[in-house]
């Protein structure tokens, strides 16, 4: 991972000035101007308010805050491209990055195509190097109840944030798995390929390991910088999974070895699943009401979008003073769940964050404090405007 950044670095904050948007979801085209604080964005349901998120959560690797395949993210009635362009100033001047897909490519074989300044990107993880993105969904708000491939899938975005190679190590492992898994499906017992799939699985497993332990580690120090009396209670986090608990203790390469050997002394078992059975992709990420000494899935609802919320918002600014750059954050329907006090905590927080931070909710009267502080938008089937 990289260091923490200079204080002078990681004070400039970068933020979206204009984003256009080109037969994506329910917008044909659209161009807003924005400003550098807070932006709400208000109406009623299914005008569109998550549409613009999505649409800032995609100008970072990986597809968005729904996940959701390309071809439900061009627009009906569309070519079956879509296109995503922002202006984003900031320390380092205005750069323009675009992103989408070709009409007639909504499968997405050719994959997204990114663009920065007008020259084509080697890849997604390119658009890290000018700005992170941190979203916070009521999707979410089962993750400590939801199965633990979600809360694998949390901590991972949390790990591209700092760590911008991460995102290519899980592809990495994700597809050395898939050939094993052929293997198996094939009635295959070539040795050598095994073994060299299990190498491959080995290196980039425990690499996957060490990068979540070094996040949780860092996290951790960034909670226990939160008031312990605070409206957002600190959260004790920890892993659980094989690797995950060696890494800190044991060179890399003796965990790497012991990996590959339990993968090879694994097939028989692992044949008879069909499936590989251990690995980072078993892993989670195990979290603790701290106040209360008490798991998180045990907590009532309120308590764990207050114990998420502080999370996310440490992480916010764990991102900032390891990449120096501001995160962008997108939380979507935040002001309804939370009560007027915390409301109000959230928006100081966000302030002294220095950060853009965009906000949706149906009633705009949840934001009132803001007003003058923030900028607000209207939206209302695929039409933005300044809210009167």
């Amino acid at each position: 991972m990289t260091g923490v950044a200079k204080q002078s670095e990681r004070d400039q904050q970068t933020h979206i000035s204009k984003l256009s948007l080109t037969n994506f979801r329910n917008y044909a085209t659209l161009s807003i101007d924005l400003d550098p604080g807070a932006v709400v964005f208000s109406g009623d349901n299914g005008a569109g308010k998550t549409n613009l998120l999505e649409a800032i959560s995609l100008l970072t690797p990986g597809r968005g805050l729904r996940r959701a395949p390309y071809a439900d993210v061009a627009r009906e009635g569309g070519d079956g491209g879509f296109a995503i362009h922002v202006r984003l100033d900031g320390p380092d001047g205005p750069i323009e990055i675009g992103t989408g897909i070709a009409g007639g490519d909504a499968a997405g074989e050719g994959g997204r195509r990114v663009r920065i300044n007008g020259a084509a990107a080697r890849s997604a993880e390119d658009m890290l190097e000018w700005l992170r993105v941190v979203w916070l969904t009521p999707a979410m708000d089962a993750l400590f109840t939801g199965p633990a491939a979600d809360r694998r899938r949390f901590l991972d975005r949390q790990v591209l944030a700092i760590d911008p190679g991460h995102g290519q190590r899980a592809l990495d492992y994700e597809k050395a798995m898939r050939g094993r898994n052929r293997l198996f499906a094939e009635g295959s017992r070539d040795g050598a390929w095994f073994d060299a799939i299990e190498t491959q699985m080995a290196e980039t497993g425990v690499a996957i390991a060490a990068a979540r332990a070094e996040l949780v580690r860092l996290l951790a120090a960034m909670i226990d910088r939160l008031p312990s009396a605070g409206p957002f209670p600190q959260a004790d986090i920890g892993l659980s999974g094989t690797l995950e608990s060696e890494v800190g203790t044991t060179a890399a390469v003796d965990v790497e070895e012991r990996f590959r050997q339990a993968l090879a002394e694994g097939r028989d078992r692992d044949r008879a699943a069909g499936r590989t059975l251990d690995g980072p992709h078993r892993s989670d990420l195990v979290v603790r009401h701290r106040p209360k000494a008490m798991p998180a899935e045990l907590c009532s609802t309120g308590e764990q979008k207050a114990l998420l919320v502080g999370m996310v918002l440490s992480h916010a600014r764990l991102t900032g003073e390891m990449s120096g750059m501001t995160p962008i954050l997108l939380l979507d329907e935040i002001a309804a769940h939370l009560d007027g006090g915390r409301r109000a905590a959230l928006f100081s927080i966000l302030e002294e964050l220095n950060c853009q931070a965009f906000m949706t909710g149906t009633d705009a009267a949840l934001f009132s404090s803001l007003k003058g502080r923030a900028q607000f938008l209207t939206v209302d089937h695929g039409i933005v405007s300044p809210t009167i």
